[in-house]
């Protein structure tokens, strides 16, 4: 049974000077930009303080703070996926895992990422930096399973070529 909203409140305001790095730095690792990983923190606060409000949070921790920002980081991908109109989708290349050796510089990894479309970078990102299963991935995405398996090999075929096409030294 959740606590009820006053003490929600009052919990939620002893915990934010802890959460809001957490938070932030989740949203910031995540984005291209701190300015946007600063107005997602502040819009995953706000979504608490509704949540508390309609009596809806079942246990209120950082985790669920974390929780409810990556909601709100994907509803922001999904914003910029509409504003993108010119987005074009990438065709799926046959690329075998042996044919490219990618040593991993981590700045030009996410200066790549940040430069994919946002369903690509979405995926990539729930999928290999979060660690969510396929399905996971799915049911946050509002696709199926087999959708997000064929977006997933398309964001790491986009990802690869951007990637080695980047590379100045030699591999």
């Amino acid at each position: 049974m959740a606590a009820p909203a006053s003490d929600q409140g009052s919990a939620l305001l002893a915990m934010y000077d802890r959460a809001v790095p957490q938070v932030y730095g989740y949203l910031c690792t995540r984005t291209s930009s701190p300015v946007v990983a600063e107005d997602l923190t502040g819009e995953t606060f706000l979504a608490a303080v509704q949540a508390i409000k309609k009596g809806s949070v079942p246990d209120l921790t950082v985790a669920w703070l974390i929780g409810v920002a990556r909601h709100k980081l994907v509803d922001h991908w999904r914003r910029q996926a509409r504003e993108e109109s010119g987005l074009r989708l990438l065709q799926e290349d046959e690329i075998e895992e042996d044919d490219v050796d990618l040593r991993f510089d981590r700045a030009q990894a996410r200066a790549v990422l940040a430069e994919l479309g946002p369903h690509h970078r979405s995926a990539l990102t729930f999928r290999y930096l979060d660690g969510l299963s396929v399905p996971e991935v799915a049911d946050l995405l509002g696709r199926t399973v087999h959708a997000t398996e064929a977006l997933l090999v398309r964001a790491r075929n986009a990802f690869r070529t951007a990637y080695t096409e980047g590379r100045t030294d030699d591999v």
